[in-house]
């Protein structure tokens, strides 16, 4: 498989792109970026320097990732949501410091979605379009506004769960479309 990369990104050739991965209209990646295998990068997406892509990633058109944020295997990124980077901004400020944000395997975030640094989004978890998102966010769970709050869980299929039973320190959950069963800890 081979690397697609549209004549009008700008790449830094000093980046490491997986084989397989698709770099469309004027995206950029910076030096040090690394990009996993099959991944998709839509229209004008910028790519901050060493951010780390898992595989199979999806990033929507106008999606702004910038240094300090890693994105594991199968995340769905969509339109026009950004992360930040850094929690006390100014401009006559050069030496900010970097908080670290981790966006775990199969999470999916929506469109026009905000991230604030420092925080990790779990496993398999949904952000609602349009969410500031400003505290960590369990695995599968489902959360959307402003503040984005925990209004449920999702399964690894996307749909929303279903409460069965408490099982110990665990409420099981199952899903009506693909039926799987999940083990979500008590909050």
């Amino acid at each position: 498989m081979k690397i697609y990369i549209h004549p009008t990104a700008e790449v830094s050739d000093k980046a490491e792109i997986g084989e397989g991965t698709k770099i469309w209209h004027h995206a950029q990646v910076r030096e040090n970026a690394r990009i996993g295998k099959n991944c998709v990068i839509g229209k004008s997406v910028y790519i901050d320097f060493d951010v780390k892509i898992g595989d199979r990633v999806k990033i929507q058109n106008f999606v702004s990732i910038y240094h300090g944020v890693t994105i594991e295997d199968d995340v769905f990124l969509g339109p026009g949501m950004t992360f930040t980077n850094d929690l006390y901004p100014r401009a006559f400020i050069s030496d900010f410091e970097v908080y670290p944000t981790r966006v775990k395997k199969g999470a999916s975030i929506g469109a026009n979605a905000t991230i604030i640094c420092g925080i990790t989004i779990g496993r398999y978890a949904m952000v609602g379009a349009g969410s500031v998102v400003t505290e960590d966010v369990p695995d599968h769970a489902l959360v959307y506004g402003n503040p984005a709050r925990l209004v449920g869980f999702v399964c690894r299929c996307g749909r929303k769960l279903k409460r069965e039973r408490e099982i110990e320190d665990f409420v099981l959950m199952k899903c009506d479309k693909c039926k799987r069963e999940i083990k979500i800890p008590k909050i």
